[in-house]
C-alpha cells in the first residue's frame, strides 16, 4: 500500500478512536464579504455566464465569511473543506463539539457526513482480441462518430473537467500526446492530498479520459480529441470519508476555471443512502450538480453499475434533474447491459437520459484494455457532447442537454433502461433522416392493440438485434411498464388494452420508427 493511503488510514483510525465524526456546518449568511468575479474567475467562466444569459456572479459565488470559519475552527478538530455554493465548511468534530457549534449565531444547521465509501466499480480484461479491434471502432461508430470527424468537429474550444480517482501517466503516455503537445491540460488538482499532482494512484481516470479524447496513432478512442481539460482527483480507493465533499469542492473549482462540461464516472448509493433518497434533492452532491447546471455547465454522470445487484437503481448525483445521466449498452446486442443501473429517479423522472457502450476499449499506462462499466459509457457521451456543442456553440447547456436527448436513436420513445437511446452525430451535422417509413402498423382486435411488423431483419453487425420496444406511459407522465419483444419469430404482437387506464399512451419503436396509441 502506498504511503499516502497508509497515512490516510492512520488518520481515519485515530479520529474514529477519539470519537470524531465528519459534519457539514452551514452558515446563515455571507455578511461582510466582498467579491470581484473578474479577479476570481477564469475568462472562460465569465464567457460561459454571458453566453448562457445568466449573471456573471451571484451570492453563491461570494466567499464564506472568514470570521465564521475561524469561530468554527477554534471549536472543532479540523476544518477540511470550504464551500462557497452552500456557504459552509466540512469539519472533523466530536458530538460534544458539534453541539456547541450549533449554538453559534452564525450557524444555520449542521449535517453529518456518512463515512462509508462507494466508488464506481469496474472490471478489466487485459487480453485484446479481434473482437476488441471491432469494439474500438464500434464504440464510436454506434454514435456515428465519423460524421463529426468529417465535419471537422473534435471538441475544439470546449473545456472538460474530469472528476476521478487519479490519472497516472496521462502526462507521458502516447494516447494523450496530441493534448499535451497543445498544452490543453489547463489545470489539475488533487482534492485528496491538496496539491497539483494528479498523475498517480488508480488508473480509472486515465481510462475515462481516453474514452473522451484518447488517440492511438490515427485511431480515435474518444471523440473530443481537440478539447481542453481540467483534471480533478476526488477519490481514494482506501479512503472512506471525503468523496462527496471532494466532488462538491471539485465542481466549484471546475466552475471557477471555466469548465463547459463535467464528466463524473462516480456515484454514491448504499450503504450511505436509500433508494427513496435518489430524488434529485436529498444529497449535497446532487444539489451541487444542479447548481453547476444553473451556472451553465453541462454535467454528465454515470448511472452506476447496480443493474444486476440488490440496489438496481440510479445513484447520486445521477439523479439530478438538469444533468445528463448515462447508462450502458452491450455491444453484442445493442441493448441494455445487465450491470447498468435502471431509472427512474425516486420521484419518477426519466433516467438514464441516453446510453452508450458500457463495454469499451480504454487506455491505461500499460496500453489498451477492454473494460466495462457506465464509467466508460459516460465519457464516450461526454466526448460526443463536446463535439455536438462545438457544432451549435450558441446553445445553452440546457438546450444542448435537450438536443442530445433528441438525437437519441430511439427518440421520441424512451424507457428506464435506455433513456432516449444512443445519441447520433447525424442530428448535429444535419444528416439525420427525418422521413422514416413506417416499419409496423396498428390494428384493434377484441380488446387488443395488434402491432403488425412489416418486416423482420437481422443486423449484419449484431445478429441478435431484432427487437421491438414498447412502453405504457400513464396519465402522470411516467412508465407503468416497458418491454423489448423479439419479433424475429413473431411478426405480430398483442398488447391487452382492457388492463390499462384510459388516457395511457402506448409508444412502440422499431427500426427507427415510433408510433403511439392513446387508450380510450
Amino acid at each position: 500500500m502506498k504511503k499516502t493511503s497508509i497515512l490516510i488510514l492512520l488518520v481515519l483510525v485515530t479520529q474514529l478512536i477519539y470519537g470524531q465524526e465528519k459534519f457539514w456546518v452551514i452558515f446563515k449568511d455571507k455578511s461582510g464579504t466582498n467579491f470581484n468575479p473578474y479577479e476570481y474567475f477564469d475568462q472562460k467562466a465569465i464567457d460561459r455566464r454571458i453566453n448562457s444569459g445568466i449573471p456573471i456572479c451571484d451570492s453563491t459565488d461570494f466567499p464564506v465569511n472568514e470570521q465564521y470559519i475561524n469561530q468554527v475552527s477554534e471549536m472543532v478538530e479540523e476544518v477540511t473543506t470550504t464551500t462557497r455554493w452552500f456557504n459552509g465548511v466540512a469539519v472533523w468534530a466530536t458530538a460534544e463539539q458539534i453541539d456547541e457549534v450549533k449554538k453559534l449565531k452564525c450557524v444555520s444547521y449542521t449535517q453529518k457526513i456518512y463515512l462509508q465509501t462507494c466508488i464506481a466499480s469496474i472490471e478489466y480484461d487485459s487480453s485484446l482480441s479481434s473482437y476488441d479491434a471491432d469494439l474500438l471502432i464500434n464504440q464510436l461508430k454506434v454514435m456515428e462518430g465519423s460524421k463529426f470527424k468529417e465535419a471537422g468537429l473534435d471538441g475544439t474550444g470546449m473545456r472538460i473537467a474530469i472528476f476521478d480517482t487519479g490519472f497516472p501517466d496521462v502526462d507521458i503516455v502516447p494516447v494523450f500526446e496530441h493534448i499535451r503537445a497543445d498544452n490543453r491540460i489547463i489545470k489539475t488538482w488533487d482534492f485528496t492530498t491538496k496539491n497539483e499532482n494528479v498523475y498517480h494512484a488508480n488508473h480509472h481516470g486515465t481510462m475515462v479520459m481516453s474514452c473522451i479524447a484518447g488517440m492511438l496513432g490515427n485511431k480515435q478512442i474518444g471523440l473530443a480529441t481537440g478539447a481542453e481539460f481540467l483534471l480533478a482527483r476526488t477519490e481514494v480507493a482506501a479512503e472512506p470519508f471525503s468523496e462527496e465533499e471532494n466532488w462538491l469542492a471539485a465542481v466549484e473549482w471546475a466552475d471557477k476555471n471555466g469548465a463547459d462540461l463535467v464528466n463524473s464516472s462516480l456515484g454514491y448509493t448504499k450503504p450511505r443512502y436509500f433508494p427513496h433518497q435518489m430524488d434529485g434533492k436529498h444529497t449535497f452532491v446532487v444539489r451541487a450538480a444542479d447548481l453547476a447546471a444553473e451556472k451553465g455547465i453541462l454535467v454528465l454522470n454515470a448511472m452506476g453499475n447496480d443493474g444486476d445487484a440488490n440496489w438496481k437503481f440510479v445513484g447520486t448525483p445521477a439523479d439530478a434533474e438538469n444533468i445528463l445521466s448515462i447508462g450502458g449498452t452491450n455491444p453484442s446486442t445493442g441493448y441494455h447491459t445487465s450491470f447498468s443501473s435502471f431509472g427512474p429517479t425516486a420521484d419518477k423522472r426519466l433516467k438514464p437520459n441516453v446510453v452508450a457502450f458500457g463495454h469499451a476499449i480504454v487506455a491505461t499506462e500499460d496500453g489498451l484494455e477492454q473494460s466495462q462499466g457506465t464509467s466508460f459509457s459516460t465519457p464516450l457521451v461526454t466526448g460526443f457532447a463536446a463535439c455536438a456543442w462545438q457544432s451549435k456553440r450558441s446553445l445553452t447547456n440546457m438546450e444542448m442537454k435537450s438536443e442530445i436527448e433528441h438525437s437519441g436513436n430511439l427518440f421520441p420513445y424512451f424507457d428506464y433502461a435506455h433513456g432516449y437511446g444512443v445519441p447520433q452525430a447525424s442530428y448535429f451535422t444535419n444528416e439525420k433522416q427525418t422521413d422514416i417509413d413506417s416499419t409496423f402498423s396498428f390494428d384493434i382486435d377484441n380488446g387488443y392493440l395488434i402491432v403488425n411488423v412489416k418486416e423482420t431483419y437481422i443486423d449484419e453487425a449484431m445478429e441478435s438485434r431484432n427487437y421491438l420496444y414498447y412502453h405504457v406511459e400513464n396519465m402522470e407522465g411516467y412508465l407503468d411498464k416497458y418491454l423489448l419483444i423479439d419479433v424475429y419469430q413473431q411478426e405480430a404482437h398483442k398488447i391487452e388494452l382492457n388492463t390499462l387506464d384510459k388516457g395511457s399512451i402506448i409508444r412502440v419503436h422499431y427500426k427507427g420508427y415510433t408510433q403511439e396509441y392513446t387508450v380510450n
